[in-house]
């Protein structure tokens, strides 16, 4: 297990990595090699004796020398200088927390009021660690920037000892320096990786060379089964996850000696921990067996991974006569091996949010009732659509069909099959008594045959609920959603809006658009949104479900229907008195800022909502809403700009009445100007629809 980072480098190994190492790299030996520490926070201070740089709880120490704690959010704040590498690089950050805290590596860049964050750990341990964090291509200028937090615990501290960024994918590897690009062994008691080759290997050695130089001093990984005890001793050779989905060819090279006793295979490992076979060494067309035992065999296989993983290179052994397999020469392109591949599947061709028509969605062929394509005006009768609030979506009601029951089907695009998907859309039912025949989704395969993947299982509550599924088909199959009435009067509505599908598992994707910079649903937390210190007449309140008093404030949030959204509770405060959230400190652009989020203002006598841009001396205002709007989420969209250092400000005021909650949920912060102009309610009474 390489859990102990060695200190001491072979000279000709490190005067041969320090060539290959891009701006960036630091190994802190005398200086921080243009880092510097963020004036405004805890700082980055380099040891006496070099090495590493590191914050600690000692600087919050009180003059007096007294022992104090540090505050919960301090911080250290170091910077790297401007980057300008266009290609693909890969990031290896060996580091250390001591007794508690925090450390988390960001991407910053120029005119983008977030960072995108790269990689974070809140795991301390007693030794150097690594992580390796890939840096996409891209042509603007960047600064990496990294964010240490010492714990409460006494003499907690964050270190770095050594930050190197070298070209190429962080998946590749000739393992020839120390740190083994951070391929690590899973440790077992008999049977485990080593490090083969290098200067110190005896001359009688029956090892290989390795395949980088052809020769005794270059090294590569190996494992024998010379201490394997009992059936299927397995040994693993694990990557570091990647930070991003891969998509390409990976190649590398391996020998296998000995008798046929044991099973060589490379797999994809998922953040769940799922695996998936990408190749074994008794597939059809390998060369093999058939070779010499020390010929290096060349391999190439296609890797389509929609989220981030880790290869591991796993060989089994019956015996502890098995033999010896050997890799080498990882390496990683962004192009598929073959020109043959078919290239991965775009799964935004099943997308829809039917606010230009039905997409590529058609009618079933069943004798039934057809799916319609509504528009609901805002109102404060009747719920919109979930895009908007005030755009289409499909409904399934048996009072527009002429028949007392009906079978409502529609039929989605063709997906291929052997891949993982992950759908997502909402619905709403209105007055079923039955629920389990409202909707259900079913894969129509190629072979005619039918599978059920889902079944609706939610109480009739009208409003918009989401819902997540995860499926997988062995062929080409079609989505079909169908809603079932066996009559009038056990029946009610469905709708369906914002359909949508991706590659991989829905806690993976999830997991996904968690990390995008600068989105908040509310459903982790306040996202580092703060409660303003303006008066003390009430607070924003993070909920989920209805608000306390009737007929005014939400019945559930935008993001899911089930989750949580932030809102004022009118009841204890007067009216005019008002209440502030203000975003955390967003940097400045001479670009236009797309602000986005859901707001709900439905009761008597709803009072104002506000959005400030606060840049701290004046607030200018950006955009406002007073009275009631509507029964339903609303869209706002608010373009902006501003060039330096501000905060956004949410501002409720409290109406006439009881009755005057206002929600906010699912903000959205893009770079550049807005693509969507903002539907703004005209006549928050009307009750007219369009159905096609």
């Amino acid at each position: 297990m390489f859990a102990v980072f060695l200190l001491a480098w072979a000279a000709a190994v490190q005067a041969q990595a320090q060539d290959l190492l891009l701006p960036g790299s630091c190994d802190f030996e005398s200086t921080t090699c243009g880092y510097t520490s963020d004036s405004d926070y805890m700082s980055w201070t380099l040891n006496k004796d070099g090495r590493f740089i590191t914050v600690d709880t000692a600087q919050e120490a009180k003059a007096d020398g007294s022992d104090a704690r540090p505050p919960r959010e301090s911080r250290g704040i170091l910077q790297s200088p401007v980057l300008d590498q266009e290609e693909w690089s890969c990031l290896r950050l060996v580091y250390q927390i001591t007794r508690s805290g925090s450390l988390e590596v960001q991407q910053r860049t120029e005119g983008r009021s977030f960072d995108r964050p790269l990689w974070s750990s809140r795991a301390p341990s007693d030794s150097w660690i690594i992580s390796s964090m890939d840096l996409h291509n891209t042509t603007e200028p960047y600064r990496v920037v990294i964010e240490g937090k010492p714990g409460e615990i006494p003499e907690s501290s964050v270190a770095i000892f050594q930050i190197h960024i070298s070209p190429g994918y962080c998946l590749e590897c000739d393992f020839e320096e120390t740190h083994l690009c951070g391929y690590r062994n899973q440790w077992n008691t008999n049977v485990n990786w080593y490090v083969g080759g290098g200067a110190a290997q005896p001359v009688q050695s029956n090892l290989p060379y390795d395949h980088t130089f052809n020769n005794r001093t270059g090294h590569f990984m190996y494992v024998d089964s010379v201490y394997a005890k009992t059936f299927k001793e397995v040994a693993k050779l694990v990557s570091p996850m990647t930070t991003l989905p891969m998509s390409g060819c990976l190649s590398f090279q391996y020998q296998r000696g000995g008798d046929r006793g044991n099973l060589f295979s490379v797999f994809a490992r998922d953040q769940l921990g799922q695996y998936q076979e990408l190749w074994n060494a008794g597939s059809a067309g390998q060369r093999d067996w058939a070779t010499a035992p020390t010929e290096w065999v060349p391999v190439q296989v296609d890797l389509k991974a929609p989220y981030p993983l880790q290869v591991v290179f796993e060989v089994a052994f019956n015996s502890p006569r098995g033999g010896r397999v050997s890799v080498d020469d990882i390496s990683f392109s962004s192009e598929f091996c073959s020109a043959d591949t078919e290239p991965t599947f775009d799964p935004s061709v099943a997308n829809c949010d039917f606010e230009s028509g039905f997409c590529g969605y058609v009618q079933g062929s069943v004798v039934g009732s057809s799916w319609k394509r509504v528009s609901v005006k805002p109102n404060v009768f009747r719920t919109g659509d979930h895009t908007t609030g005030a755009g289409s979506f499909l409904l399934a009601n048996s009072r527009l069909s002429p028949r007392s029951g009906y079978v409502s089907r529609l039929v989605g695009p063709v997906l291929p099959g052997n891949m993982k998907y992950c759908l997502r859309f909402y619905y709403s039912l209105r007055g079923f008594n039955q629920t389990d025949q409202a909707l259900a989704v079913y894969l129509q395969h190629q072979s005619s045959t039918q599978e059920k993947v889902w079944t609706q299982g939610e109480k009739s509550r009208g409003i918009w609920i989401g819902t997540d599924i995860t499926f997988q088909t062995s062929q080409p199959s079609k989505l079909v959603l169908v809603s079932t009435c066996r009559s009038f009067w056990d029946c009610g509505s469905v709708a369906l809006d914002d359909i949508r599908l991706t590659l991989g598992d829905c806690e993976l994707v999830a997991g996904l658009q968690l990390s995008v910079p600068g989105r908040c649903d509310f459903e982790a937390g306040l996202c580092g949104y703060t409660q303003g210190k303006h008066g003390d007449a009430g607070d924003w309140v993070w909920r989920r479900g209805p608000t306390p008093t009737s007929y005014t404030g939400p019945r559930g949030d935008h993001t899911t229907g089930l989750g949580y959204y932030m809102h004022i509770e009118a009841s204890p405060m007067l009216p005019g008195q008002n209440v502030r959230l203000l975003s955390r400190p967003l940097r400045g652009s001479r670009a236009p800022q797309c602000l986005r989020f859901f707001y709900h203002m439905y009761g008597s006598g709803t009072g104002q909502l506000r959005v400030h841009l606060d840049k701290g001396v004046e607030d200018v205002l950006l955009w406002q809403r007073e009275g009631e709007q509507s029964i339903a989420w609303l869209r706002a969209t608010v373009e902006y700009q501003c060039d330096f250092q501000h905060q956004i400000v949410f501002e409720a005021t409290r109406g006439s009445s009881v009755r005057s909650d206002i929600a906010i949920d699912d903000i959205i912060f893009e770079n550049g100007p807005c693509k969507e102009v903002e539907i703004t309610p005209s006549n928050a009474t009307s009750t007219s629809n369009e159905i096609e």
